[in-house]
């Protein structure tokens, strides 16, 4: 299983290198999940609960494999290095020992006590007794043991510590899993004077992380039974009995003629430019009740106003066997909403489609006056990105 497991990586190019293919290759990955069927620990999309809450949230996992195959591969980790891993499982660090070799060192750190005792005792047993674990806040770092040459965070952040800036080397790498006005892609950043420069971006699906470094409070307004709207960005307002009104008006839906693919790298780029943005969330009854298209199942950015809504849709197209990408608005400023909503779309569509395009960039320090379109105020600084 573990054999089919790998060549299914590399099939799906989530690992592409032979460090990173031989390291999957080396650690017997349940042995970091003894209390799991098989067939869900070497799944390759599938993540593996840890720990859940009073709630029964997930609190700890061990990530789906193919993730952890694009992270490895974005951190470019060689033989001697030393790394530090925030959030721990077990079986990341055992990947990343295999990748660091005899003569480099891994640190692994978790606020989570049962997690990081468990974490131990799964190392231990598949024979990877000389990764380090710590018991503490991974917003802090690790300072016994700075600086590093890699530091891979495997939850959510809603910001950059700056303990993770100090901590790494001269010419160290950032591997984290950022969020931005509720959408996550794992970013590797390098060190680019005294900022931090970001070139790789991949879709990732991490729990949050807590202690300090937890997710600045969203705010999320329900509109009726199965509809939500949801933003941390203290910009934008969120009406929700003016919104609801907004739903029972007749929709006004407007055709870009601009096709409708790469959806992760569209939703990125229409999260960081819609002027006034939120995400519209909606449950499978109301879609298939008409209200709301399929597109809010998962979420979907969406342009508000103090009594209006637009958000993105699609529809087959004939002509090429694609998709068009459309919008739908709702409320008195429907129609304003939507055709800022299509003008975004159509540049995403002739400027920037493709993969890559986006260089996102994080500038520690408050931010200074108002942002234009592209930057984003963090507790600890600025997401910059810019489309080419």
């Amino acid at each position: 299983m573990r054999a089919d497991m790998v060549r299914a990586l590399l099939d799906q190019d989530a690992v592409t290198s032979e460090s990173v293919t031989a390291a999957f290759a080396a650690v017997p990955r349940h042995r970091f999940a003894p209390e799991a069927p098989l067939d869900l620990v070497y799944d390759l999309h599938s993540t593996v609960p840890v720990k859940k809450d009073a709630h029964g949230l997930d609190t700890s996992v061990m990530s789906a494999a193919h993730l952890q195959g694009v992270m490895l591969e974005q951190s470019g980790i060689r033989p001697g290095m030393n790394v530090l891993e925030i959030g721990s499982g077990g079986y990341n660090a055992a990947l990343l020992q295999e990748l660091v070799g005899g003569a480099g060192e891994v640190t692994t750190v978790d606020i989570d006590r049962d997690v990081i005792d468990r974490a131990r005792r799964c190392l231990d047993d598949a024979g990877y007794g000389q990764v380090k674990t710590v018991l503490a806040d991974g917003e802090s770092g690790v300072a016994d043991g700075a600086p590093y040459d890699r530091i891979i965070v495997t939850a959510a952040a809603w910001d950059i510590a700056p303990a993770w800036i100090s901590g790494l080397a001269g010419e160290g790498r950032l591997v984290v899993p950022l969020t931005v006005r509720g959408t996550t892609r794992s970013i590797a950043f390098d060190r680019d004077g005294e900022s931090l420069l970001g070139r790789s971006y991949r879709l990732a699906r991490f729990v949050p992380m807590q202690g300090q470094g937890a997710a600045k409070e969203e705010r999320t307004v329900l509109l009726r039974d199965g509809v939500a709207v949801q933003s941390d960005d203290d910009r934008v307002r969120l009406d929700a009995p003016a919104l609801n009104r907004a739903l029972d008006t007749p929709r006004l839906l407007r055709w870009s003629q601009a096709a409708y693919d790469l959806p992760d790298e569209l939703e990125l780029y229409l999260t960081l430019n819609l002027p006034s943005a939120a995400r519209l969330h909606a449950s499978r009854d109301i879609v298939d009740s008409g209200l709301v298209e399929p597109s809010a199942l998962l979420g979907v950015p969406a342009l508000v106003s103090e009594d209006s809504i637009a958000y993105r849709t699609r529809r087959e197209n004939d002509d090429t066997g694609g998709f068009e990408s459309g919008v739908v608005a709702h409320g008195p400023q429907a129609e304003a909403l939507a055709r800022q909503y299509v003008e975004l779309l159509q540049t995403w569509a002739h400027r920037h489609r493709r993969r890559g395009a986006a260089e996102i960039r994080y500038l520690p320090g408050p931010a200074r006056g108002s942002l234009p379109r592209g930057m984003v105020p963090k507790r600890h600084g600025v997401v910059a990105v810019t489309w080419h």
